[in-house]
């Protein structure tokens, strides 16, 4: 005990400035590793690598084993090179997820504006009937980032967004109700169009079953790009929202709308911020201002 007493106040000892703010970055860095692979699949991957370095730790300072200690020695290289492999696909959404943190919408005119607001309308509607008649959908809503690898997906269509029209596009067993409609700039683009699927653990840890291919396409898009995903599940009726890799459901029109409106509406960021932060608490950790 006296030994590791002394070892504690030697290494204080030599601690400066420099050396905090070392240790500093390094657990920044590696805090904004776990951050942004939280809820995936390389999680639990990464807990079982530091689950057998630790066993293998403790195998090989309790006991000497030469030849498993050259087996670790040799090996530990190629485990090393994998891992990047294996991570490839949170790797690349963790370096979209940088590249997007410092983008900001471009602001809205007034016709621009009003138009996005009668857009949201329709959509809101459109959602409440379609809820009521738990008829399945899929609509995404493109903000900064180009959906068009999507939109070559599906069927064009380039109409003005009404109830009508999507209450038609999700209708049962027609030829569009499959896959997801995308709105961008105030227009149904497309529909039809095949969305990536979320790869996160989101959904599986959820106790209900109602989280479908929907739900995961919805995760997946809103993963791959700042686009905004509203679904509506066809066994329940509930309605969902989907942005930056999360989801929060069972909704009613009027938060819906309210969601819609606070990321459309032409306000300045603090003010959108404070909304968001209501609306979506875990992408601001911290109190409600």
């Amino acid at each position: 005990m006296a030994d590791l007493l002394g070892n504690l106040i030697f290494i204080f000892q030599r601690l400066n400035w420099l050396s905090v703010l070392d240790i500093l970055l390094v657990t920044l860095i590696f805090f904004g590793i776990l951050y942004l692979l939280r809820d995936t699949q390389a999680m639990v991957l990464l807990r079982g690598v530091l689950v057998l370095f630790v066993f293998i730790a403790m195998l090989t300072s309790f006991a000497n084993l030469p030849a498993f200690s050259f087996l670790i020695t040799a090996a530990l290289p190629a485990l090393l090179f994998s891992i990047p492999v294996i991570l490839a696909p949170e790797i690349r959404r963790a370096l979209e997820r940088i590249g997007r943190a410092g983008t900001l919408l471009s602001p809205l005119g007034h016709d621009s504006g009003s138009m996005m607001n009668e857009t949201i309308k329709a959509i809101v509607a459109a959602v409440a009937r379609l809820s009521a008649r738990q008829h399945g959908a899929l609509i995404v809503l493109q903000r900064s980032d180009n959906l068009e690898e999507y939109i070559k997906t599906g069927v064009m269509m380039n109409s003005q967004v009404t109830p009508e029209l999507l209450l038609q596009v999700f209708y049962p067993n027609t030829p569009l109700h499959d896959g997801a409609v995308i709105v961008e700039n105030s227009r149904l683009v497309a529909a039809s169009c095949v969305m990536p699927l979320s790869a996160s653990g989101i959904l599986a840890k959820s106790p209900e079953r109602q989280m479908g291919l929907r739900h995961r396409a919805a995760l997946g898009i809103s993963e791959a790009s700042d686009a905004i995903a509203v679904v509506v599940s066809e066994e329940t009726g509930g309605i969902s929202i989907a942005h930056s890799g999360r989801m929060i459901r069972r909704l009613d029109t009027e938060r819906l709308e309210n969601i819609l409106v606070a990321f459309y509406s032409a306000v300045n960021r603090s003010q959108e911020k404070n909304i968001l932060k209501r609306m979506f608490p875990y992408l601001f950790p911290g109190k409600e201002e």
